[in-house]
């Protein structure tokens, strides 16, 4: 396939806005901070990742949408003040968090504690060392009510600190800037903290507060500089002249930690796929109701595009089979797009889970979970099948039986949202709420309770309703005109960026990066062999 033909595909086309997003969010705090920055002889995050992981690795950005289009009113957090992935720094796959002080001195925002609070699961759920590239201003103040008190805002970092290290956990911290209050006690309840002269501090309160607590004057260096925690305080274990020096130490650090135990996951010599994986961007359309085959998309992601169905021509709306991916052995769980025929005869919708699909889809799962093999969710879907012939089949009870399957498997889940993601089908088919290790979308990503369509002339009905309730008078014009901005308001709610900029996935990809990811999470999740026995408790058969 040509690069002109790719390019002027409907997918390269929202590839390209995404590639767009990006550089701008890779600005940080844009020009003017960054220059503020080399002016102290400091290099951004970006930067410093870039010269801490091994050069021609993978490196696996995570929540680059983080705070997209938030916090507008207080001047946006791109990636939410925080450059975060999972990479490979002297050989060995970590987490690495580092503060973008060109972003509000890298204050901390809601989302910047829920970004950093998903990283400290990543490395919990898959036994990763982290690495804190620390350069923060603290808690941004304006906000402290939305980041401060609760369970899962910023003191639970502290927590998880402190529940990693008991785990084994290795945790390095590297202070390269500004580490204040509450935030203190990040580098100090990691295992070894490094700091560089003359830009490294650490201090409950800044000499501005002590003069104000205790009428003391005291500069930054003399309260928490890298002399006084080194030669002093003993809180820091290493000081360097330059933050280059500061992360070669932490390449030695890594060097020398040593192998554990993995879960065994299989893996033979990795296969490219026989389609071409560029074919992925002509096969999913992006418009969500044209069919396609989602046979061709796994032909694209497989090695020497082999793949073994379970139960081929039973459940047919949901395809389930073993494969391998860059040489990991899988089994994946796929929402059919195109219109296929039951054994009974009758034409099935695309997308959309019936009781035999539900059914297959459960007893699979337990199969993989049996013989200990990583789940890939393929996404695209439209929920369960609705309707009277549906329910006296017992579709509750047999969705039940999915999601029971699914909320209960013990083996690593990785998602990918190709297209559609609705209701209760995106809770079943590993959904952000049923814990898969990682969750990734492509730019043709819908999640919503139910498409813009439905949900749009759901929500007309209610509210003309209520219009007319009070004796308004609505035509037809209101009514279109109401229907617009409902539907232009759901639509946005849709989009993989409002769902990247809160979370709810990883990372937006280009859909060639998919056998990237994947293989990726796996050679995580097997660094963590501790797995519980499958147990699935009550339910209806």
């Amino acid at each position: 396939m040509s690069t002109e033909n790719i390019k002027n595909g409907e997918l390269q086309k929202l590839i390209d806005i995404r590639n767009e997003r990006l550089q701008k969010i890779f600005e940080g705090g844009g020009k003017k901070s960054i220059a503020k920055q080399k002016e102290r002889n400091k290099l951004t995050a970006r930067e410093r990742i870039n010269y801490l992981v091994d050069k021609g690795s993978s490196f696996i950005e995570i929540g680059a949408f983080a705070g997209y289009e938030m916090y507008e009113e207080q001047g946006g957090c791109p990636a939410g003040g925080t450059v975060a992935g999972v990479g490979y720094v002297s050989g060995r796959q970590c987490v690495i968090v580092a503060n973008d002080q060109t972003v509000k001195a890298g204050a901390w925002f809601p989302i910047t504690g829920k970004k950093n609070l998903r990283m400290q699961e990543i490395s919990m759920q898959n036994n990763l060392p982290v690495i804190y590239l620390v350069d923060s201003a603290g808690v941004f103040l304006p906000m402290q009510d939305e980041i401060f008190p609760d369970k899962e805002h910023f003191g639970r970092i502290f927590f998880n600190n402190a529940q990693m290290s008991a785990r084994g956990i290795n945790q390095i911290a590297a202070v390269m800037g500004a580490c204040v209050a509450g935030g203190a006690y990040l580098p100090i309840m990691s295992d070894e903290v490094l700091m560089v002269e003359g830009a490294g501090s650490i201090y409950l309160a800044g000499p501005y507060l002590v003069k104000a607590a205790i009428g003391e004057d005291v500069d930054t260096e003399t309260l928490g500089g890298a002399v006084t925690h080194t030669e002093i305080s003993g809180i820091a274990d290493y000081k360097f002249k330059t933050e280059e020096e500061c992360l070669d130490q932490v390449k030695r650090l890594m060097d020398k930690l040593g192998e554990k135990e993995n879960a065994g996951f299989n893996r033979q010599k990795s296969k490219k796929p026989k389609s071409d994986v560029e074919d992925l961007y002509n096969i999913v359309s992006t418009q969500s109701v044209k069919p396609y085959d989602m046979m061709e998309v796994i032909k694209c992601i497989v090695d020497e595009s082999e793949f073994d169905q379970y139960k081929e021509e039973y459940g047919k709306t949901i395809i389930c089979g073993y494969g391998r991916i860059d040489g990991w052995a899988v089994g994946i769980v796929a929402n059919q797009r195109k219109i296929v025929k039951s054994k009974k005869g009758e034409m099935q919708m695309g997308g959309v889970i019936y009781n035999d699909s539900a059914d297959k889809a459960a007893r699979f799962i337990l199969n993989c979970n049996q013989k200990k093999i990583p789940l890939v969710f393929l996404q695209d879907v439209t929920g369960f099948m609705v309707g009277s012939r549906s329910e006296h089949a017992g579709i509750i009870k047999d969705g039940a039986k999915m999601v029971n399957a699914v909320a209960n498997s013990v083996v690593p889940k990785i998602t990918i949202i190709i297209g559609n993601s609705y209701g209760a089908g995106n809770y079943a088919m590993c959904g952000k709420a049923y814990d898969p290790r990682f969750i990734y979308a492509w730019p043709t990503a819908k999640i919503a309770v139910m498409g813009g369509e439905q949900a749009a002339k759901t929500l007309l009905q209610i509210q003309v309703a209520a219009m007319k309730s009070k004796g308004e008078v609505v035509s037809q014009e209101d009514e279109s005109k109401l229907l617009n901005e409902i539907k232009d308001r759901y639509e946005k709610q849709t989009s993989p960026y409002y769902a990247a900029a809160r979370l709810w996935v990883d990372a937006i990809i280009d859909p060639v990066e998919t056998r990237t990811v994947i293989s990726e999470g796996i050679h995580a999740a097997n660094h963590n062999p501790v797995m519980q026995t499958l147990q699935t408790g009550v339910f209806q058969v």
